[in-house]
């Protein structure tokens, strides 16, 4: 049987997308639900893996550095914050976490969050990434970002805190990533990263971001710069469907002797 992985990120998209691959492929593949943890992410995402652990019904593979701690030690060490290209973070706590896992468990395929308005996402990572067979089922079944969050709530499974206070996305806290909005809304409730991130910025002389075209560093960020929309929480035909689609297999796999179960890993070698 071929092996599928599907990237957890603590996100409500990768919990959704985890949940429909599980529906719908369970009986062709070997199925690995992984996530590379990362210090610098919200506390609550651990009880958030939990309560998805229990509506998934499976266990989810923690995977992390065996080089960095955080992320802090990751921008002290390469001594850049963010370039155009990507930032070192990713590469050293994710990228080289997931390379690691594919090169010991050798996935066929591999699932992604990206929702529907990520397609373009989608195709930049299958161009820069053409040795991975690539699944997207939030594009194939057109389930954008409010629906995974309507969904997720709607599974009776809080919200990640991240979202509840506003961000966007539930990435590390503060994500060298953002823009003047983000760090403004990690500036209110994180005051003590931002003073970190700003003190950093200096020392590297490097500033996350720009205004007006020009570099602005932290510690001279105006309060009210930049735009940051608050995630909307609202469930379409499409979520409705998906909905009846992942509800309709679990019932289907509760009534045979062969569940989805016995098909999902732990951490093994091929």
């Amino acid at each position: 049987m071929q092996r599928m992985v599907v990237w957890f990120s603590c996100g409500a998209a990768s919990a959704v997308a985890a949940k429909i691959c599980l529906s719908k492929y369970a009986g062709e593949y070997e199925i690995a639900i992984a996530r590379c943890v990362v210090a610098n992410e919200h506390p609550d995402n651990d009880r958030f893996a939990a309560d998805c652990e229990k509506w998934l019904g499976v266990p989810i593979l923690n995977l992390s550095s065996d080089r960095y701690a955080d992320c802090w030690e990751v921008w002290d060490s390469a001594k850049f914050l963010v370039s155009p290209y990507g930032a070192p973070c990713t590469g050293a706590m994710k990228k080289e976490v997931r390379f690691k896992f594919e090169m010991e468990w050798y996935p066929d395929v591999q699932a992604y969050g990206y929702t529907y308005e990520e397609q373009e996402r989608a195709k930049r990572f299958r161009q820069t990434n053409p040795e991975v067979t690539l699944i997207t089922p939030l594009i194939d079944e057109f389930v954008g970002k409010s629906d995974c969050l309507a969904m997720i709530e709607r599974a009776g499974i809080e919200i990640p805190t991240m979202y509840k206070l506003g961000f966007n996305n539930n990435n590390c806290i503060g994500c060298v990533k953002g823009g003047m909005g983000y760090w403004n809304r990690v500036r209110i409730h994180f005051p003590d990263v931002f003073d970190r991130m700003a003190r950093l910025e200096r020392s590297l002389s490097h500033a996350i971001c720009r205004q007006d075209g020009k570099p602005v560093f932290l510690d001279e960020l105006p309060k009210d710069a930049g735009r940051h929309v608050e995630p909307e929480i609202q469930c379409s035909l499409f979520c409705f469907r998906a909905e009846q689609f992942y509800e309709l297999q679990d019932k289907e796999a509760a009534s045979n002797d062969n569940t989805v179960h016995d098909r999902v890993i732990g951490h093994s070698s091929k």
